[in-house]
């Protein structure tokens, strides 16, 4: 009986200390991305618009950094016109840059794209929420700080 309990607490503490390690279960943990306010959003124009939130303390070392969205489907490659769009507010050397200043977290609502192909919503929906068909990237030249797939999806229609 003691064993039993003495092997039950090993496990526990392995669990839990792989769970510090990987960042992952905790309530408390930070994300680059905060995932759960991450989505995809087809407009009543058909259009699609993508936003999230960025959390700059994790970037607080550096003072710019991108955005880039990739599409790995090219179905929606084909629909939207682009494979990857990078965002940001001021031009610095060769590409589009934003400042960590300001709030602890930032709301990303890039352009809306119009769609040039029809697509019916169940298959945008399956395209972002299963099969991985949208990524977002944080990066500056020197590293990349994050990259998570998109995973949610709305839509006005």
């Amino acid at each position: 009986m003691r064993r039993s309990r003495k092997m039950v607490f090993v496990l526990v503490c392995i669990m839990f200390i792989g769970t510090i390690l990987t960042g992952c279960g905790l309530p408390l943990s930070k994300e680059l991305i905060v995932n759960r306010y991450a989505d995809a959003l087809l407009t009543k124009n058909n259009e699609l618009q993508f936003r999230f939130r960025i959390n700059n303390e994790i970037l607080d070392r550096h003072e710019l950094y991108k955005v880039k969205v990739t599409i790995h489907d090219d179905q929606l490659v084909a629909a939207i016109g682009k494979r990857e769009i990078i965002y940001g507010e001021e031009q610095v050397l060769n590409g589009e840059y934003l400042e960590v200043k300001g709030k602890s977290e930032k709301y990303i609502f890039m352009d809306p794209l119009p769609l040039k192909e029809d697509l019916h919503i169940h298959e945008i929906e399956n395209m972002i929420e299963k099969n991985q068909a949208v990524s977002i990237e944080i990066y500056n030249n020197q590293e990349v700080f994050g990259r998570v797939y998109l995973t949610n999806f709305s839509s006005e229609l």
